[in-house]
């Protein structure tokens, strides 16, 4: 049964992301003048495509639910980017009203969690992120799950993060009621993010990858 959810939910998440770059393609990019809009959601299909062509590779094999969510993570970023981009944007089929109501609210509640998640998640998994892993912890560190210099990182650069959605990455001027991470600063911050997201992702599983096939070479 277990395996049956994992196939359904992997199955879920790639029907949605799926559909959310076409969706975007009609909404956003039904125009050849959308350049720039036709190069973010193909960069981010490409993207969707090469994290599971990796995640299936035969020296990977970690299936597809991993790969599913990330895929949709990042679509949800492309969408966000876009939707960042000034409503007086001729490719924005909505206009000034699309940065207003609750599909704002909701996307910045979602921000909000994402980074909340992944700030936990990175400042306790700081092991996943040393070339080197000394296993050998000091007397007394036995009992400390994560890293504090580490973890206390992270946290401030989330933090951070989120304090300059409010601003819309942008210091030099102020943002209207209800209007919030709007802007060609927050576009591109977030079409960054895309990259580094996927980047970190294709990484941990290829160093994964490499590493059993070193344990499998030594005990051989």
């Amino acid at each position: 049964s277990s395996v049956s959810i994992g196939i359904y939910m992997s199955m879920a998440f790639y029907v949605a992301s799926a559909s959310g770059i076409v969706a975007m393609y009609i909404a956003y990019a039904s125009k050849p003048r959308c350049s720039l809009n036709i190069f973010f959601i193909s960069y981010t299909g490409v993207l969707l495509l090469v994290m599971m062509g990796i995640s299936l590779h035969s020296r990977v094999q970690r299936g597809l639910l991993s790969s599913g969510i990330m895929a949709f993570y990042i679509v949800f970023l492309c969408w966000t980017a876009i939707r960042s981009e000034p409503g007086t944007e001729t490719c924005n089929i909505h206009g000034d009203n699309s940065h207003g109501g609750w599909t704002t609210v909701l996307a910045f509640v979602i921000d909000m969690c994402a980074i909340v998640l992944a700030t936990f998640s990175t400042g306790i998994d700081y092991q996943s992120f040393q070339f080197f892993k000394n296993r050998d912890l000091p007397r007394g560190d036995e009992r400390i799950p994560y890293g504090y210099g580490f973890f206390h990182t992270v946290f401030s650069l989330g933090a951070m993060y989120f304090a300059m959605l409010f601003l819309s990455w942008n210091l030099g001027s102020l943002t209207k009621k209800w209007i919030i991470d709007v802007g060609w600063e927050s576009t591109w911050v977030k079409i960054i993010n895309i990259s580094i997201a996927a980047a970190i992702y294709l990484w941990k599983l290829i160093c994964l990858a490499v590493g059993e096939s070193k344990v499998t070479n030594h005990e051989d």
